[in-house]
């Protein structure tokens, strides 16, 4: 049977002539599902990536990544793309203080000339470099899948919103920590941890030169009391400040942020820290009014796998969220690269790649999914900030 996928105009099925390799759809045009379709492609192997966005500036990207040498630099490195990242990272990002609620610097880490280990780079510029090597025409933008449909061959048919449809061999799913294609694979489901607000300082050299000097080129991290207080340079002249707090589920919708008056909004989040330092609360004041977003930190069980199935696998936090503490990109990218490497070293035998591909994913995520646990539980802890200039001191001490 020969079908099409609806208004992207392309043959999905009937394969002929030189059509022998398989048909593989990568749901979620993330830096996870990119690196997946960017590898497969400078192997010879083709891939659709189908992306929610109708086009790649449909939204904000995020803040800054750290890169670690042994997946997300690794990743680049497979793609060719070594050069460009050094390009576009930023070395001097990797500076990063921690405080306590008293204002007290108890880490200061500050990168050589060269740069330390794990330079930062914008979100954005990232997945614009991941996207140089995907062709356009390999990218659906405006695809929002609404169903999957397993085929009698082994086969899925997606479902998009807009009434066209797509069927592949292999459904990848890179998307997210509310995948769709989860769900096809495991009943586990994320598991709620904190509550996060987000706020932001636009053009903060020029308009906030205090603060902007006081969080430097890089981040800065105040921990204690079961809460987190932190803000990151991006390089557009963004600061990003997180508030992170150990509450429920609910605690976000129940705020009603979105319906306050910002002077309220900022009072509030003063209340939150009552007797902090007044140099770190102040990093509030000079919030943008109506920046803050609020959302719930959840996390995947550790060790979360599932029977392999030859014709659906995920990446990234749709295999593995973790807490956010500087692995989830890292390991997305990773698992792109290897689960490509996995296809191109079974080109016939689909089965034997997903397999090969999953095994070593889980034993890794399982370990770094265990290490990320133990991070964000020191994180949100009465005495966070001891606990964690411990961690970093040995750490150092170790490399």
């Amino acid at each position: 049977m020969k079908t099409t996928d609806g208004k992207t105009g392309g043959t999905t099925g009937g394969r002929t002539g030189e059509e022998k390799q398989p048909r593989i759809a990568v749901v979620g045009g993330g830096i996870g599902g990119l690196a997946l379709a960017g590898m497969l492609h400078r192997q010879g192997i083709a891939a659709t990536v189908y992306e929610r966005d109708a086009h790649p500036g449909a939204r904000t990207q995020g803040g800054t990544l750290d890169l670690h040498p042994e997946s997300g630099r690794r990743a680049l490195d497979e793609l060719g793309l070594t050069e460009a990242f050094r390009a576009e990272a930023r070395p001097e990002g990797e500076e990063l203080r921690i405080l306590d609620p008293a204002g007290r610097t108890l880490v200061h880490r500050v990168p050589g000339p060269e740069g330390g280990s794990r330079p930062e780079i914008d979100r954005a510029k990232l997945r614009k470099l991941l996207m140089s090597r995907v062709p356009d025409h390999a990218i659906r933008w405006g695809h929002h899948l609404t169903g999957v449909e397993e085929l009698p061959t082994g086969g899925h048919r997606l479902e998009f919103a807009d009434g066209s449809h797509a069927d592949c061999d292999l459904l990848v799913g890179a998307d997210g920590a509310r995948s769709r294609i989860r769900p096809l694979l495991t009943d586990a489901r994320p598991v709620h941890l904190s509550a996060y607000l987000q706020l932001g300082i636009t053009d903060a050299d020029r308009r906030r030169p205090g603060i902007a000097e006081f969080v430097g080129p890089g981040s800065l991290m105040a921990l204690g009391d079961n809460l987190s207080l932190g803000a990151q340079r991006s390089g557009d002249g963004t600061i990003r400040v997180s508030v992170t707090v150990r509450a429920d589920e609910g605690w976000v919708e129940r705020q009603g942020f979105g319906d306050t008056e910002w002077g309220e909004v900022v009072a509030r989040l003063h209340g939150l820290f009552a007797g902090w330092d007044a140099g770190l609360t102040a990093l509030i004041d000079a919030c943008d009014p109506g920046s803050l977003v609020g959302r719930n930190i959840e996390a995947l069980p550790v060790g979360t796998r599932w029977p392999s199935r030859p014709h659906v696998t995920l990446l990234g936090d749709a295999a593995h969220l973790m807490p956010p503490v500087g692995e989830g990109a890292n390991q997305a990218l990773l698992d792109g690269v290897l689960l490509a490497r996995a296809i191109a070293g079974h080109r016939n035998d689909i089965a034997a790649a997903v397999a090969a591909y999953e095994a070593e994913m889980f034993d890794r995520a399982a370990v770094v999914g265990a290490d990320s646990a133990e991070l964000e539980r020191m994180w949100l802890a009465p005495a966070a900030a001891e606990r964690l200039a411990s961690f970093f001191s040995a750490a150092a001490s170790a490399d």
